[in-house]
């Protein structure tokens, strides 16, 4: 894959104008209002597991309209905490999987929450747990054009929100220090972690890598690969659709949220990447709101840093712990 975006010092300066709702903080003030409504208490329940050093608990917790949203909780097996937490929201079309696969955090000192992603977990992995029950209006196949007629419908206005609920539920827990959480994940794992730094109050890092859903108008006009390409699809047929859709795009997108975001960050990119281009990941790291770094990958594409990566996400998170 040859390079195909801005060269590295432009995307350092890369700062477009990305669409911005001006009701977009009631928008999602209103949202969040809605769903804390329900009670924040999440349900636990101890899973036997061939895993001597881990305890495994499946949690459920209310998400979006107090919908069940299922995760996996992993604490060092005999720990008494308070520990620093991590939660962990997964890529596009991937479920929770199994707790086996979820190790690398909790090995590693942390309480840890893997949040299954609402009607996801059924194109690659070991499946997913959780379902989307509301309905939508005509669509591409995928999850990025889900009630994109009105962001009040959009399907990822239930997964950010989602996400800020497994926040509010982690705290909750007894051996969670609520004051040392910190959020992840990649590619649209990264996009989320981004909308609930933006949206939750009191995190101490945040860990997007290679993020999906930032700057959208831009990546629908440079990039042929899926999800970004469902959008492309459904222009394609609904021809006078495109103000009404990046409309609604506006108040899901990853730089509106970096924006709003003030926790210290640690953002990867890969240069080659195909899926989310280095230009609109720089976009939101470019507009972050507080201490932000970025570790640049010029040979990956969106496979980023892999498993280098996390060596260096893990002694980052560590150092900010120890300010």
């Amino acid at each position: 894959m040859p390079r195909f975006d801005l060269s590295l010092p432009e995307l350092r300066e890369y700062r477009p104008q990305v669409a911005e709702p001006a009701d977009f903080d009631d928008f999602w003030r209103s949202t969040l209002a809605e769903s804390r409504r329900f009670p924040t208490e999440p349900r636990l329940t101890r899973q036997e597991s061939p895993l001597t050093q881990v305890e495994v608990y499946d949690l459920v917790f209310p998400g979006f309209g107090g919908q069940p949203v299922h995760a996996w909780y992993l604490l060092p097996a005999g720990t008494t905490g308070p520990l620093p937490a991590i939660v962990e929201y997964n890529g596009y079309g991937g479920g929770r999987g199994l707790p086996h696969e979820r190790l690398a955090w909790v090995t590693a000192g942390y309480a840890y929450l893997f949040m299954d992603t609402r009607g996801q977990g059924s194109v690659w992995g070991s499946g997913g747990d959780t379902p989307d029950p509301n309905g939508t209006g005509p669509s591409v196949p995928g999850f990025m054009t889900r009630g994109i007629e009105r962001p009040e419908d959009h399907y990822y206005r239930r997964v950010y929100t989602d996400a800020v609920r497994a926040i509010d539920a982690i705290r909750t827990l007894e051996r969670v220090d609520p004051a040392r959480v910190a959020v992840c994940g990649g590619s649209q794992g990264g996009g989320i972690a981004l909308a609930a730094a933006g949206l939750a109050d009191g995190l101490v890092g945040v860990l997007p890598e290679v993020p999906f859903l930032c700057h959208f108008e831009r990546a629908v006009g440079m990039t042929e690969e899926d999800p970004y390409q469902e959008i492309v699809r459904y222009l394609s047929v609904h021809r006078d659709a495109a103000e009404r859709t990046f409309r609604t795009l506006s108040y899901l997108d990853g730089v509106n949220f970096a924006a709003r975001a003030t926790a210290p960050a640690l953002f990867s990119v890969g240069l080659l990447d195909p899926v989310c281009p280095p230009s609109t990941v720089f976009a939101a790291f470019n507009r972050y709101g507080g201490d932000a770094e970025i570790e640049v990958y010029p040979f990956n594409q969106h496979e980023g840093g892999g498993g280098h990566h996390w060596v260096r996400q893990s002694a980052w998170l560590g150092r900010v712990l120890a300010r």
